[in-house]
């Protein structure tokens, strides 16, 4: 009888935490290119919201793996108040919290966090891309809620695009049925049909459209980067940050167009369906089973000659990217060690692997990633992992854009410990949430630095939407310094304010650009690891 009150109780707080949003809240209508749209006005807040907005058209039957096609007017009054269904995916991610209405191949949907009055012009904007390796992730997730900005006197817009097979497959008969020649990438031209709709639509929402900021967090971090490095975007956004990525070897670059054509020509041979016909008679399911049969983790960005005619290095080398104020950075501790190790901190184990990845090279990253003992092979480990894994695509995103724009460039490092789980049943996942332990999850070893993904509720101002940890004053007081430096920014390109640490542009010409550490108390500090990147630099040749 306990059990079963619990559950009534549980179910009862569940419904009225998810109906209370809307309490306070009157229907609100906006005219957009395609027809009126309604969505909900809260009298507590003052942000308009508006979930669910369609963006181009649904992306099946024979318009699975092509490019997004504009959207066809449509007759009264299109309601938007609930998130669209998320793209198709499974759970790669176990701990992501999506709030939208299930999963759909039928998925370009974006969302609107408005505090515009009726005579309210001009406002900025943020358009923001959710992570996830872009094989996951969802514009629907608390940590990515928009009203906390809004509040800040923003217009955010955060939005869906395709994933995985649906999103990044490409094939020669794809190629060749395109008006471009190429195939591939239809995730980031989801993105840049996003960017062009906020182009057409969001001065009904109050905004300006020649003040757009584009961001994103792990893969949509590295999105950030491409549309800035895009000619079908560049000229669509003012100012661009990136959270820990960027689309640059080793972190999910491009590939070449015959190589991403035979990749998804020989998944089709793989499943049976070698042909585009074939591919497109089955059905959503059939695609969905058949690609997790196949354990493959999503499939590359591609130079196609059309969305990305160069790698990143080669657009930004030779100015051709979007000349807009940068803002970027990545956590302390983006990857366990245990990454790169595959086994205990000791002196054998790691030197080895050292000399498995760098044998020609192993005494200089020795001396970089230094193993006197068992803590400081423990953050060495950390340091390369991470290194490798994100911080170095990063970091050369930052050199690129210093060294080839008159544009700032404002770095941080963000090290902030996370609190305790109030939740001891559960653990920390990969992707910033949480999932259940195992029964033989071994206890995690404790914090060495800020993990990959903690930073979003941080500095979207949303710790009140996440309850897995245990907030602190000082957790609200870094969500409160970051949220304003990144609004700063998006209001006028500077993150600086009254209040906060003044955080300086790198230059082209500084041998040592500074670093904004936040943490409780953040503070700009010369670089200390940038001889870490340099060297990384020559061994993945992107000089």
């Amino acid at each position: 009888m306990k059990n079963i009150q619990i559950f009534l109780f549980s179910l009862f707080l569940s419904y009225n935490l998810s109906s209370a949003q809307e309490t306070n809240s009157f229907p609100v209508q906006v005219t957009i290119e395609n027809g009126t749209i309604e969505g909900n006005y809260d009298t507590h807040t003052g942000i308009q919201r508006y979930f669910g907005i369609p963006f181009a058209k649904p992306p099946v039957g024979e318009l699975r793996w092509k490019a997004p096609q504009p959207l066809e007017d449509w007759e009264g009054v299109k309601e938007t108040k609930t998130f669209g269904p998320r793209p198709m995916q499974t759970l790669v991610f176990g701990d992501m919290n999506s709030r939208s209405n299930g999963v759909s191949e039928d998925c370009l949907y974006l969302n609107v966090w408005t505090p515009a009055k009726m005579d309210t012009k001009n406002l900025p904007v943020l358009v923001y891309f959710f992570g996830g390796g872009n094989v996951a992730g969802d514009a629907s997730e608390p940590r990515y809620d928009g009203e906390s900005m809004a509040k800040e006197g923003i217009v955010v817009v955060t939005t869906n695009y395709r994933l995985n097979i649906f999103g990044f497959l490409a094939h020669p008969e794809l190629s060749a049925e395109a008006s471009y020649k190429a195939s591939g990438n239809y995730g980031l031209l989801d993105q840049n049909a996003a960017l062009k709709w906020v182009n057409k639509n969001i001065a009904a929402f109050g905004g300006d459209p020649k003040k757009v900021t584009i961001a994103g967090e792990s893969a949509g971090s590295i999105g950030t980067s491409q549309q800035m490095a895009s000619p079908l975007s560049k000229n669509l956004i003012a100012g661009a940050i990136g959270e820990s990525g960027a689309g640059i070897h080793p972190t999910m670059a491009a590939v070449p167009l015959k190589e991403a054509e035979q990749i998804g020509l020989d998944f089709a041979k793989s499943i049976g369906h070698s042909t585009l016909s074939e591919l497109r008679k089955l059905s959503t399911r059939e695609v969905y089973e058949l690609y997790n049969k196949s354990k493959r983790f999503g499939f590359p960005a591609v130079l196609d000659g059309y969305f990305l005619p160069n790698t990143l290095p080669e657009i930004f080398k030779n100015k051709e990217q979007a000349m807009v104020p940068l803002l970027l950075g990545w956590n302390s501790a983006e990857i366990p060690g245990l990454a790169f190790t595959q086994g205990p901190y000791t002196e054998e184990n790691y030197v080895n692997k050292v000399k498995e990845a760098y044998p020609k090279e192993y005494e200089k990253v020795l001396e970089l990633y230094p193993h006197g003992s068992e803590k400081e092979i423990e953050l060495s480990a950390t340091a390369l992992a991470s290194d490798r894994f994100i911080s170095y695509s990063t970091w050369k995103w930052f050199d690129l854009h210093r060294k080839n724009s008159n544009q700032p460039v404002y770095r941080y490092l963000y090290s902030k410990l996370r609190p305790p789980l109030v939740d001891k049943t559960l653990a920390s996942g990969l992707a910033g949430g949480t999932v259940e332990k195992e029964a033989d999850t071994p206890p995690a070893p404790k914090a060495v630095g800020a993990p990959h993904a903690c930073e979003i509720e941080y500095c979207m101002g949303n710790l009140h939407l996440v309850n897995d940890y245990a907030w602190t004053a000082d957790d609200f007081k870094v969500s409160k310094e970051m949220m304003t430096y990144f609004a700063n920014f998006i209001k006028t390109g500077n993150p600086n304010g009254e209040g906060l640490p003044n955080w300086e542009a790198a230059k082209s010409n500084d041998k040592n650009p500074p670093v904004m550490v936040i943490d409780t108390e953040s503070k700009l500090t010369e670089p200390k690891n940038d001889s870490r990147y340099e060297f990384l630099d020559n061994a993945y040749k992107n000089k």
